[in-house]
């Protein structure tokens, strides 16, 4: 992804790793200010993913990937495997929500097990942390590629949340399709959901929109419906956390109203996702563990104030607070999935297996 550092545009990946350390840009900050969060440690790369500083579900996969790797050269020699194993307990019950987490972690250990020492095991590890966000990198790219021929001249496009560059490790999912009806010429214009508590759509998407140009407006979350009924939408676009044999899928928080909404006004519903997001051992969106993170993110908001991110509580002292990070949205109201094998109908998916 392209950002604009002072003067200049320079790219940068969303998370990668230099010798031990694991490099990230810290979405926490966003849109403020521009930082890269260094962690020394695979503990420490676990609680960059519980708290946010990197976010989205194959990008939690690949810094997940990338704290095996910091694991297997942390652990000592006379209890590598049990040192690793723990590690990779630590690192599942970060985000329980997002499938990558899980396939980038099992697909890494298993490499790893099949090094005949220690040190072959940690070369393992380190090729295939990188295959892994080289592969996230060439698949969202095949998404853009992909989704782009469902854009027309002149679309308006709905988003919820943030599922660009930020939310993998480069191009990104729902922006994919986005990006690349941009740079065809096309007179796109995106309407950014704000996507309360966190506001990772006015935030973070909306960031993104900036730095490469792109017409666009933030909305409200319940603006979408208004704009839905007046006819100033044409098609919505969204990413998943995770998706199930039925084509049923968890996404952030309100993107299931998005979804019924659209089909009430004959609305296309587009899930943008790499393969590696669907699940096949769920067959329903029933059996989707859903995220809860604190009440906190509710009751309070974060802004800009005096050069400094501050928090401020916008709701009364004694009220509590729920806050399920995700909902799931059954496959009836999905029009496609646009993957980087290529668009495809929720009846397709168990074929996916094959």
């Amino acid at each position: 992804m392209k950002v604009k550092v002072g003067k200049e545009l320079k790219d940068f990946r969303t998370v990668w790793m230099e010798g031990k350390t694991v490099r990230m840009i810290d979405q926490t900050k966003l849109p403020h200010k521009f930082e890269i969060y260094d962690s020394f440690s695979h503990k420490q790369t676990a609680e960059a993913i519980k708290n946010m500083i990197v976010r989205g579900a194959p990008v939690i996969g690949a810094t997940a990937a990338y704290g095996i790797v910091q694991a297997c050269l942390e652990a000592p020699e006379g209890k590598f495997d049990d040192y690793v194993r723990n590690a990779a307990n630590t690192l599942r019950k970060t985000r329980p929500t997002a499938y990558n987490l899980f396939w980038a972690i099992d697909r890494i250990l298993k490499v790893v097990s099949k090094g005949k020492n220690i040190s072959e095991k940690k070369e393992l590890a380190i090729d295939e942390a990188n295959r892994i966000a080289d592969e996230d990198v060439k698949t969202c790219k095949k998404i853009g590629e992909y989704g782009n021929k469902l854009i027309k001249n002149g679309d308006r496009i709905l988003t919820h949340c943030n599922a660009g560059a930020l939310a993998t490790v480069d191009y990104g999912t729902a922006l994919a399709p986005i990006r690349f009806a941009h740079y065809e010429d096309k007179r796109i214009f995106v309407f950014v959901d704000e996507t309360r508590p966190r506001c990772q759509g006015s935030k973070l998407t909306a960031w993104e929109l900036l730095q490469e140009g792109i017409p666009h407006t933030i909305i409200a979350d319940n603006a979408a419906g208004y704009y839905m009924q007046k006819g100033e939408i044409d098609l919505c676009i969204v990413g998943a956390d995770r998706v199930t044999l039925d084509g049923s899928f968890a996404n952030k928080i309100g993107t299931y109203e998005k979804a019924v909404l659209a089909k009430e006004n004959n609305i296309p519903f587009y899930i943008a996702i790499p393969t590696s997001t669907i699940d096949f051992n769920i067959k329903s969106g029933n059996d989707i563990p859903i995220e809860e993170r604190s009440e906190e993110e509710v009751t309070h908001i974060s802004g800009f104030a005096e050069g400094e991110i501050k928090k401020v509580r916008i709701t009364p002292e004694r009220s509590h607070a729920k806050n399920p990070a995700f909902d799931v949205t059954p496959a009836k109201y999905v029009t496609s999935f646009i993957t980087e094998k290529g668009i495809i109908k929720t009846r397709d998916i168990k074929k996916l297996l094959k």
